[in-house]
């Protein structure tokens, strides 16, 4: 297989994890860890994109303890982040060079009315380029899987009370 021929819709990453842009930092960072990824799509309701959370970014802006990570909110940190991003039917070259030239490792794909339909990560270019992508007769379904985790904290604390115990 040709690696200048292929498309993005073929080698993207389809199961994704994706936050609102009011959850807070502190969750966010806990979806990362649990669900072992580097990049968190931030979707509105609609599942239109509003940026990509990497943990860098959270690490780089993470201030204050547990308390007040939870009051803050996500999209305070898209403020100043360019989010590049690429479709379905781009050529997979091209969206690597999007990926060199912003200098990030990952690119989300967007769909209709700018819905997040997919992600490219280094990973995935270098499936890709390794020949570890299969050639088939015509591109795959193109079904999405997002997930969102939400906190469930017990009805005896409220979050504050969780935070703040003395002794667990």
């Amino acid at each position: 297989m040709d690696v200048q021929s292929l498309r993005v819709a073929r080698v993207m990453s389809r199961t994704l994890v994706v936050v609102e842009p009011d959850e807070s930092p502190l969750m966010a960072w806990e979806i990362m860890r649990r669900a072992g990824v580097h990049h968190l799509p931030v979707v509105d309701r609609n599942g239109c994109l509003r940026g990509v959370l990497t943990q860098e970014d959270l690490a780089a802006r993470w201030s204050g303890g547990p308390v007040e990570q939870s009051r803050a909110q996500v999209h305070s940190l898209l403020a100043e982040h360019r989010c590049p991003h690429t479709t379905l039917d781009a050529r997979l070259v091209d969206a690597a060079a999007a990926m060199i030239g912003a200098g990030v490792d990952a690119i989300p794909v967007l769909g209709e009315s700018s819905r997040l339909v997919g992600m490219v990560t280094v990973t995935d270019v270098l499936r890709a380029v390794a020949g570890l992508i299969t050639e088939e007769e015509e591109p795959p379904e193109l079904m999405t899987g997002m997930f969102r985790l939400v906190p469930v904290l017990p009805r005896s604390h409220g979050a504050d009370d969780f935070f703040t115990r003395d002794g667990g």
